[in-house]
């Protein structure tokens, strides 16, 4: 299949602003408001990010919480490996675009063809447009991307059926050093009452702080990219941080079904 210039955005105008002013602004209040929580996070540079992908009225302030513990680290990260679930079409393994650049209505973001190359040579990892050509769990990220980070490439995944340690070889491959930021993008529970998701998701996010693999997606429907993160990050020894625990029922939604959201982040021992 012939190589595609950009990406186009899909969900603009749809999960977030498609005007670029109004998006710049709306990303930039989110992340003032974020550092207003927590100005100086008691931790050094993440590695990796958990983050969530609806639409911003609803989890745009709590992927904030993970983006603004980038802001100190602007000009060292310049590769973002992307994972997220695929909602719309049906793969086996992790989908590579045909592209050269993800464009959102902030800009184009160049992909790193060298390592799009590399995780090519893995058996589980495949070109797929179809796979990114809709979703929206990789683009929503981008903005906020965009607006905490200087110059970076993008490396995005579309994952399938996979299994952990399928992804977890990705991510190795892939690890680099400090200029490389790993982002999984994962709502998790969905359309429970408020009460009992807040049960649910307190319960997950417990799990992942103590590295516990997931047993379903519906404890969060990223739940085989996190599985994945969370063997490497017990490689590595990784600590994980969470940042932020809420539902579209503390946002903008009402609280008879919600959907939970978390964003946490992942350190190196040494900036742990």
């Amino acid at each position: 299949m012939e190589m595609q210039i950009s990406r186009p955005p899909a969900v603009a105008g749809m999960f977030y602003p498609g005007d670029p002013r109004i998006l710049a602004g709306e990303v930039d209040t989110m992340l003032a408001r974020a550092r207003a929580v927590s100005p100086a996070p008691a931790f050094g540079q993440p590695k990796a990010l958990i983050a969530p992908h609806a639409g911003y009225i609803y989890s745009g302030p709590i992927a904030a919480s993970a983006y603004a513990s980038l802001l100190p680290y602007a000009q060292v990260i310049r590769r973002v490996v992307l994972l997220g679930p695929c909602h719309r079409v049906a793969i086996r393994g992790l989908a590579v675009p045909h592209a050269q650049s993800f464009s959102t209505p902030l800009g184009a973001v160049a992909l790193d063809q060298a390592a799009i190359a590399a995780a090519l040579e893995l058996p589980q990892v495949i070109r797929h447009n179809g796979a990114h050509a809709d979703e929206h769990s990789l683009e929503v990220h981008l903005p906020f991307l965009q607006a905490t980070l200087e110059d970076f490439t993008l490396v995005p995944f579309a994952v399938g059926y996979a299994s952990a340690e399928e992804v977890a070889e990705v991510l190795e491959l892939l690890w680099g050093g400090p200029e490389t930021l790993i982002v999984v993008s994962s709502d998790l529970s969905h359309y429970h009452p408020y009460s009992a998701a807040q049960r649910l998701d307190a319960h997950t996010a417990n799990e992942i702080l103590h590295l516990d693999l997931l047993r379903d997606h519906e404890q969060a429907c990223g739940a085989t990219p996190i599985n994945g993160l969370i063997e490497v990050a017990k490689r590595h020894g990784l600590v994980p941080h969470l940042l932020d625990l809420r539902n579209s029922g503390d946002t903008a939604g009402d609280k008879a079904q919600v959907v939970g959201y978390a964003s946490f982040a992942f350190t190196e021992p040494e900036h742990a």
